[in-house]
């Protein structure tokens, strides 16, 4: 059996100027990055058009050692639509070098369902995170020199909240302490690094609508409060110029090909368990310029990535899912079942029993909390038989959604045509989305509404630090914003090991953050980390490249 890569080496890709010339870009827009991945010039966007694309979102279960395949379904239904005859585009986000090199490993898609080159995209790609990188750490070097050479705003060196940032799992770098080695080497104090896909910088060029609103939205990032407790902005540093300036080709969408030549755009790449989860609005709208159908997902479980991208990006944006694809995996929800991962090729109809309201819950909440139309998409295994997959319908269908089998791994787009066939029907269904929480709502409220409507937890619980940071958030003008939870992946409540559909449980906050540039007000619960840790044996230890250039390990 071929591995991900050889199948992505083994593809016969087009020239991307082919690719984007199929899809109608015209080459005045394009800016190649070699043969096959071109950057895409926004401001076609601004162009007058009546054009009115269906968005397709895709989202899954919470993630499990078994994995789900939420990529590869939604490369493989872009596929399956364009077998149709339907004119469809994907809008993805870029993998971070901090999963490719841990545990996860790449997010180009897998087997026949992929998005290439793959090794391209799964590592420097066209250098957008380094760019995001380099304007982060513009910020804090400014920050930094500023209170260095007087500070004449009062910093308050304690009360300093924006970080440096590198775009890998380095768990070494959490905390350090910088500026030691005397007085010309700048003011010693605590310190840390994110990863770059948690940053404030991340969020803002994948919610940015043009370089005006980027460097408005830069210019609002808060990254210290004064000795009198005003909060201190990158534009009372005058560094949102410089930043743009960085960030400015970055901005401009990535465009890629599936292995069947469907157009990608693959830009932006917010993780969901620490960030809001979901690729570029300019990749999304370009996908719906370019396509009558655009297919895009936002990550992890639908508790996570799915509300952000409803709560957040459609908030701020205007955008709306016409219908929504939950994947699902047989072995995945045997897993919440209580099936060790040894066992889960082996047939378990109580154990699916058991794990299947981890699936129906976020059914619920596509339907009840969100009003959007959905279907199952059952990511199919070898070992899947009929039994299972036939227990899996029923109970879908037993609160009215239906079921459709993903093979896209095995067989591309011929392995959704049925899927396909199920979003097209649903896409046409009238539908209103709903938000969990109401414009304007206080941050509190905001979050218990998620945690209660979404998670089905009891309540939120405040530390007594996020009590605090809640206060000074209204009293800075903040108390009202949206809100970004970072939460673990796998379960809905803030407990990683309470899989399924837990009950009877409460969210605790243990710290809020403003993220003002990008519009949201960050809050963090339970043990998650801005900065993960590579795993006891990475993946980085299996990737090789050998004297002619071939990558090998990637997956």
């Amino acid at each position: 059996m071929l591995t991900d890569i050889e199948i992505a080496h083994a593809a016969e890709t087009l020239p991307i100027a082919e690719v984007a010339r199929a899809a109608g870009v015209d080459a005045g827009h394009l800016i190649p990055y070699g043969y096959d991945k071109a950057k895409v010039d926004y401001t076609l966007l601004n162009e007058p058009s009546e054009h009115k694309a269906k968005l397709v979102l895709v989202t899954a279960i919470n993630p499990t050692p078994a994995g789900e395949g939420k990529t590869t379904t939604t490369i493989g239904l872009a596929d399956a639509l364009r077998r149709r005859g339907i004119r469809s585009a994907v809008a993805l986000r870029e993998p971070s070098l901090g999963p490719v090199f841990g545990m996860k490993g790449g997010a180009a898609g897998g087997g026949y369902a992929q998005v290439v080159p793959m090794e391209d995209i799964n590592l420097h790609f066209t250098g957008d995170f380094h760019a995001i990188g380099a304007a982060n750490n513009l910020l804090a070097a400014m920050l930094d020199n500023h209170i260095q050479q007087g500070n004449a705003l009062g910093i308050d060196v304690k009360r300093i909240t924006w970080k440096r940032v590198v775009d890998m799992n380095d768990r070494q770098l959490r905390h350090v302490v910088d500026g030691l080695g005397g007085k010309a080497q700048g003011v010693p104090r605590e310190d840390g690094f994110d990863i770059t896909v948690a940053s404030e910088v991340m969020a803002i060029l994948c919610l940015a609508t043009s370089i005006s609103d980027l460097k408005r939205r830069l210019g609002e990032i808060v990254v210290a409060y004064s000795y009198t407790g005003e909060p201190v902005r990158a534009c009372d540093l005058h560094a949102q110029g410089a930043m743009a300036a960085l960030l400015k080709d970055a901005l401009k969408p990535n465009l890629v090909q599936t292995l069947e030549h469907t157009p990608a755009f693959v830009h932006g790449g917010p993780f969901a368990n620490i960030a809001h989860g979901c690729n570029s609005v300019m990749a999304t709208r370009m996908a719906m310029h370019f396509g009558d159908v655009a297919i895009t997902e936002a990550g992890f479980g639908a508790d996570l990535g799915a509300e952000k991208f409803l709560d957040i990006k459609c908030r701020m944006t205007g955008l709306a899912p016409d219908a929504v694809v939950v994947v699902a995996t047989a072995r995945a929800l045997k897993y919440n079942g209580g099936v060790a991962k040894a066992d889960l090729n082996t047939e378990n109809l109580d154990a699916l029993r058991a794990g299947l309201p981890n699936l129906l819950r976020h059914v619920g909440n596509i339907q009840d909390v969100f009003g959007l139309p959905c279907v199952v998409a059952i990511n199919r295994f070898p070992t899947d038989t009929e039994v299972e997959l036939e227990l899996i319908r029923e109970e879908c269908e037993r609160v009215g959604v239906n079921v459709r089998l993903s093979e896209v791994w095995a067989r591309g787009g011929e392995g959704a045509l049925e899927l396909a066939d199920e979003v097209m029907r649903l896409v046409e269904e009238p539908s209103t989305l709903r938000f969990a929480y109401e414009d304007g709502a206080d941050v509190a409220d905001a979050l218990t509404a998620i945690a209660t409507k979404v998670y089905h937890a009891d309540g939120v619980d405040f530390t007594p630090a996020a009590k605090r940071q809640l206060a000074e958030l209204r009293a800075n003008g903040f108390g009202n914003l949206p809100v970004c939870v970072a939460k673990t992946q796998y379960s809905f409540s803030d407990d990683a090991k309470k899989l399924g559909a837990p009950e009877g449980f409460r969210i605790t906050v243990r710290e809020l953050k403003v993220s003002a540039g990008a519009g949201f007000v960050v809050a963090l619960t339970g043990n998650v980390l801005t900065m993960p840790g590579l795993p006891k044996v990475p993946a980085a230890e299996a990737i090789d490249v050998d004297d002619n250039g071939v990558i090998t390990g990637l997956f």
